[in-house]
């Protein structure tokens, strides 16, 4: 599944997310070869932060993993059997799929393979939307 940028790892830049590297508990960081990481001495801001705090992705976005879980356009559902590029879901639904992770979880809860739902009302202190301004070509 291609994630972030394009990116085939578990995020936009890498295999590993570190403190420093995006806004996420930086308490349990993680590395696909090892999973999940114990760091009790790191730094966690448990707060938002000012978006383009963290470099960004290969298109130029940032905070694609970490600081707010963003509500997306997709319906939640199972994804297609097999490997897909670019899921999008069912096609009608009740929940909508959020991802990113957010700034109060683990770093392997901002894995771009991870997401989450919502339904229609929901409120939360860790979720948000992107809105995205695409040229015209």
């Amino acid at each position: 599944m291609r994630v972030g940028g394009g990116s085939t790892t578990a995020f936009g830049f890498g295999t590993a997310i570190r403190q420093g590297m995006a806004n996420f508990n930086a308490d349990v960081e993680y590395d696909s070869s090892v999973g999940t990481e114990s760091k009790p001495s790191n730094i966690w801001i448990g707060r938002t932060v000012e978006v383009g705090s963290y470099a960004p992705n290969a298109y130029g976005l940032y905070d694609m993993h970490g600081n707010v879980w963003e509500w997306c356009s997709d319906w939640y559902g199972d994804y297609p059997a097999g490997s897909v590029i670019d899921p999008q879901g069912p096609s009608t639904g009740f929940f909508r799929a959020i991802r990113g992770g957010s700034w109060f979880i683990s770093g392997g809860r901002c894995r771009g393979a991870i997401r989450g739902n919502y339904g229609p009302g929901s409120k939360s202190f860790d979720l948000g939307f992107r809105v995205v301004l695409a040229p015209v070509r």
